[in-house]
């Protein structure tokens, strides 16, 4: 059993983590402020594991409270997710993503070293690396992130490299994540935006739903069989088993190390609407709009370092995305503001 900080803990990701860890007897500690999720979302994950954990309201920038609490819960593990993302906000706020993203990881790094916890998991992302030049995207591809978000996320990973190299026995894994997408079986958690969604699950889901008239496909002239653009999609359960593998195959890792999470298969927007129309059975509307500034035609990851340092390979395929999604926004029309 290890114990684990789990920062961002009440987002769409945390929730589904916390699930994993709890089920393979871990301890967390959840950290959030709620800035861009909900109370609710815990009070479901305790519904689903059948027990309580330790939370802490903070903001991860406050420096003194995050030391305490540290030396009180002394983690072997910190899972970093918590952070800005939205990539137009960033683009409109780079100096607000800069300082909130890089000065609450600072704070998480002296705490660790404060208490003396030396392995830390970082919630990285593809986007680091731009532009694809060949696919499918690997580790070593080189980096061109082209929105402060993204370049936050590769500041960060620079930082954690420096700081697992001045120290032996530290250990910084970055999880570049492609697009997280689907819900716990249960349907009592999944993704919930605070306003018009910035991805494509969440608002396909509520135009099946009725609350939004039409999805809006931005370009159906891309070099893809159908036109329209491609993604490396995986389920948040087998992204939240990575993290969790991550946690129990750490002594693969030396020092700093990066490593992507996808499917290592890519799907087409019109895909995705063709099987969410299939597993919601409603009628999904939808109208071609232009391309928009920045979006590439392809972008799909390979597995093969997870595989081999961490034993993780994604189970789910694109029917359990769209089923677990449409169950989450069936019980859940308005987010967890119904429950």
């Amino acid at each position: 059993m290890a114990r684990i900080v789990l920062t961002g803990g009440a987002g769409f990701i945390g929730t589904h983590i916390i699930v994993e860890a709890i089920t393979q007897s871990h301890e967390v500690l959840v950290i959030d402020n709620f800035v861009n999720s909900s109370p609710k979302a815990l009070d479901a994950v305790k519904k689903i594991v059948g027990q309580d954990f330790e939370f802490l309201d903070a903001d991860l920038c406050d420096e003194g409270k995050i030391k305490h609490v540290f030396e009180k819960f002394k983690p072997d593990f910190v899972i970093h997710l918590a952070g800005l993302k939205a990539v137009g906000e960033s683009v409109e706020k780079p100096i607000l993503y800069y300082e909130q993203n890089i000065l609450s990881t600072l704070s998480i790094l002296k705490a660790m070293d404060n208490c003396g916890c030396k392995v830390i998991i970082f919630s990285s992302s593809a986007t680091v690396y731009g532009e694809p030049q060949y696919l499918p995207l690997d580790e070593s591809h080189s980096f061109g992130p082209t929105n402060p978000y993204g370049k936050s996320k590769l500041f960060i990973e620079e930082i954690l490299k420096d700081w697992a190299k001045a120290d032996a026995s530290a250990k910084a894994i970055c999880l570049r994540y492609f697009n997280p997408v689907g819900a716990h079986a249960s349907g009592l958690i999944g993704e919930d935006p605070q306003d018009i969604p910035n991805n494509l699950f969440p608002y396909v889901a509520q135009v099946a739903s009725g609350k939004r008239e039409f999805l809006s496909v931005f370009g159906n002239d891309y070099d893809t069989p159908d036109g329209t653009g491609v993604r490396d999609y995986i389920h948040v359960c087998d992204l939240a088993e990575a993290h969790i593998a991550a946690v129990e195959n750490s002594q693969n890792i030396e020092g700093w190390d990066a490593i992507n999470l996808g499917t290592e298969n890519g799907c087409s927007v019109l895909e995705i609407k063709d099987a969410y129309k299939r597993m919601s059975n409603r009628d999904i509307p939808y109208k071609i709009m232009p391309r928009r500034e920045g979006d590439v035609g392809s972008c799909w990851s390979t597995s093969a370092k997870a595989k081999t340092l961490l034993g993780w390979e994604a189970k789910r395929d694109l029917e359990d995305m769209c089923s677990s999604s449409w169950k989450f926004q069936s019980k859940h029309p308005n987010g967890y503001d119904d429950n």
